[in-house]
């Protein structure tokens, strides 16, 4: 039997960090489902399209990753692709509280338990919010992003 996670997230900007976390999830799951959720109320970015081809290019050596996008709960979504377990990044004790209540939720209404990495140490101040600002004011982000020219 194949086992698989789903690392979810909008990925406006699909960072190193994010990067960090699908390739150490490889580790336990045969199957890696990158979820871009789309949610109609927020304003992005970055084109999904771009989102998606910008992912796709990282890992374009890897069969075992893939990427699909979807517009429900996460825990519906993973019902649909089969995955046992939703993937999450960790950079400190902040996201991990914030993460642990949406886990805890998401197992209660469907079963489905959560696996948390650690991002490496040097990537543990990325955030997406600031990577947005940055590339809003013309600010070099490639130190934080791989290949953000495919991107724009």
């Amino acid at each position: 039997m194949t086992k698989k996670g789903l690392f979810p997230g909008s990925f406006d900007p699909f960072t190193k960090g994010h990067e960090g976390v699908v390739l150490k999830s490889l580790s336990l799951f045969d199957e890696v489902i990158i979820g871009i959720g789309i949610n109609s109320r927020k304003n992005y970015l970055f084109d999904l399209n771009k989102r998606i081809d910008h992912i796709s290019s990282l890992f374009k050596e890897f069969p075992q990753i893939s990427i699909q996008t979807y517009q429900k709960l996460t825990v519906d979504f993973c019902k649909d692709i089969d995955a046992s377990h939703i993937i999450r990044g960790l950079r400190d004790s902040k996201d991990f509280e914030y993460e642990k209540s949406i886990a805890h939720m998401n197992q209660a209404i469907s079963g489905i338990d959560t696996v948390f990495f650690l991002t490496s140490q040097e990537h543990g101040a990325i955030n997406s919010s600031i990577i947005r600002e940055m590339h809003l004011n013309q600010a070099d982000i490639s130190p934080f992003v791989t290949s953000p020219e495919l991107l724009v």
